[in-house]
């Protein structure tokens, strides 16, 4: 078994998930690299799907199960942050507003068109084109189906991303929370803040009063993921104080590192990326995160080989 937990490829079906009254959840195992969790919420006449997948595929089998659900369209779609396996399907939703904080949209034209470069196991992603957020807010946006809300709010500062936004329901009590919340797979920090999360989790996530919450990957859950992923984020800061005062790099603290509890999840070698990214929260002053040279250090700590991924 190699580093990111995983010891086969073979993924059951997708499951849907009514979480509330006419809200799906729509959850794809394993929940691991580019398998991503997405959502809709089912009105009268129209959708709001709730990110998209990865890959043509697979966002083309979600709008299957939309479809086996509501002959209603789908009008809107959001995406909760700019991460690939959030957005690269945007375009199989056609001309329709695609809904994000301004940072989703500046990031998600930043990166650019997907590819296979040696970093994750190849992916077929089908015949999909960059399609970035086309209706962006910089605070919260509220969304309707039929009369309910649905509210669209950024978390306000650095987390998952830099980009972040949270999807609430409060008639229903649902919460689409994308990546900040992981259930059953290791949190990935890289290319936001380990110690913004844990702020962002426990000041802004926490007195959500949210009976069901969706994580970005793994199965629906109840509030009391908040807690474990934050004990997560807390034990990689102070492993990244340790490695510092140490003299440490970040992949030689990870290779150091016990992870205890934390072992079996998803996608481990992540330890590495997230100590990147809390040794430069602990020290401003350090030179900006190399996002590839983090990844690299991940492949070295996986052994070499790219990291698993299933898509």
């Amino acid at each position: 078994m190699s580093s990111s937990g995983h010891d086969h490829p073979e993924l059951g079906p997708a499951e849907l998930h009514e979480v509330g009254d006419g809200v799906f959840a729509y959850v794809q195992p394993d929940g691991s690299w580019y398998v991503n969790n997405t959502g809709f919420v089912a009105g009268r006449s129209s959708v709001i799907a709730i990110d998209s997948c990865s890959t043509q595929r697979r966002t083309r089998a979600f709008q299957e199960r939309i479809a086996s659900v509501t002959p209603a369209p789908v009008t809107a779609l959001v995406n909760t942050h700019h991460h690939g396996d959030h957005t690269y399907g945007n375009s199989e939703f056609g001309a329709i507003p695609v809904v994000a904080h301004e940072n989703c949209r500046t990031e998600v034209l930043a990166f650019g068109f997907p590819g296979n470069t040696g970093i994750w196991d190849p992916v077929d992603w089908g015949d999909i084109r960059i399609a970035p957020p086309t209706l962006t807010f910089t605070d919260r946006v509220r969304m309707w189906s039929d009369d309910h809300p649905v509210e669209v709010t950024f978390v306000g500062q650095p987390a998952h991303t830099s980009n972040d936004s949270l999807v609430w329901l409060p008639d229903q009590e649902v919460l689409f929370c994308g990546d900040l919340l992981f259930n059953g797979g290791t949190p990935f920090l890289l290319m936001g803040s380990v110690k913004g999360a844990i702020e962002v989790l426990r000041e802004v996530v926490a007195p959500i009063p949210a009976r069901v919450i969706v994580p970005g990957h793994g199965a629906p859950c109840d509030r009391g993921l908040i807690e474990t992923v934050t004990g997560y984020l807390e034990f990689v800061l102070a492993t990244a104080g340790d490695g510092m005062a140490a003299g440490l790099t970040p992949l030689e603290t990870a290779r150091q590192t016990e992870l205890g509890g934390y072992a079996d999840w998803l996608d481990r070698e992540r330890i590495v990326g997230n100590l990147h990214r809390a040794y430069a929260d602990l020290d401003p002053s350090r030179p900006k995160v190399d996002i590839l040279a983090a990844l690299a250090d991940m492949i070295a700590y996986n052994g070499g080989k790219p990291l698993s991924c299933y898509a």
